[in-house]
């Protein structure tokens, strides 16, 4: 690789850092770059899996006050996630010769769930006006005090086996996994979503990072694209606690959906 493509793979971090904290489909935009400068599929997916970890980390750690009080809950919710991660990663490397003929299709479905995000968002935002309503309060930016808690209730059998399950689908590829698990922290655990957003961030790390850990072990890892990545993604996920809804996310979703079925394309046309 060129001085060039290392810092277009630096500032790829960065970006996926800051989307993942805020969407949750930043691999859509690491991935496909990683492909397209000739990194091997397999590798690309491991690296980036690794890469993205410290991004993880320090966007859990910018929504900090939104899971004030509920981290023992996030931590349950995290060994699930954890268990589904290295399902996922062990699936992975057991069968490495499927992923090339997945992927393409995993890319689009990821890309597919980025591009309806904006309607899960909408029906979580009605649900979480109308529990304010019903108590009395209206809905401001942030949520009233008390509100948060009002609208969070226990985590059950089935939000434990969906979130299980999006960690076995974010060890094994994990592109737009936070696009899906803020779906199901929405409906089933708190339609706060400030709080459900921050839960995104750790559940969708933890996955990462258990499968990093496979990953790792397994040697398919390369060092020189991860440490550059894990630089622009620890920069990302701080940047995109700070600014959350400030990017344009239009914007940033068509990017995200173009990248993700150009790179599926590409890939479908290499293996022709």
């Amino acid at each position: 690789m060129s001085g060039l493509e290392y810092l277009a793979v630096m500032l790829a971090g960065l970006v996926a850092g800051t989307v993942n904290t805020i969407v949750g489909a930043g691999t859509l935009i690491t991935f496909p770059l990683l492909v397209a400068i000739g990194v091997p599929p397999l590798t690309a997916n491991v690296s980036n899996s690794v890469g993205l970890v410290p991004g993880a980390v320090t966007g859990a750690w910018g929504f900090r006050r939104e899971l004030a009080g509920r981290w023992a809950t996030v931590a349950r919710m995290g060994a699930a996630s954890a268990l589904g991660g290295i399902a996922g990663g062990l699936l992975l490397l057991r069968a490495p010769g499927a992923f090339g003929v997945v992927v393409p299709w995993l890319l689009v479905l990821a890309a597919a769930l980025a591009a309806v995000q904006p309607r899960v968002a909408d029906a979580l935002r009605r649900r979480e006006a109308l529990a304010a309503l019903a108590r009395g309060q209206t809905l401001t930016e942030p949520p009233p005090v008390g509100l948060a808690d009002a609208v969070t209730r226990p985590v059950g059998p089935v939000l434990a086996l969906g979130i299980l399950a999006t960690g076995v689908y974010g060890g094994y590829f994990g592109a737009a996994q936070g696009v899906v698990l803020l779906a199901l922290l929405g409906i089933a655990w708190s339609t706060d979503l400030h709080r459900a957003n921050g839960a995104k961030v750790v559940l969708a790390g933890v996955a990462n990072l258990v499968s990093a850990v496979v990953f790792t072990l397994s040697g398919e890892v390369d060092w020189a694209i991860t440490g550059i990545l894990a630089v622009g993604a620890a920069a990302g996920g701080v940047l995109g606690a700070r600014l959350g809804r400030r990017i344009p996310a239009p914007v940033l979703r068509v990017v995200i959906v173009v990248a993700g079925l150009g790179a599926a394309v590409a890939l479908w046309v290499r293996g022709a």
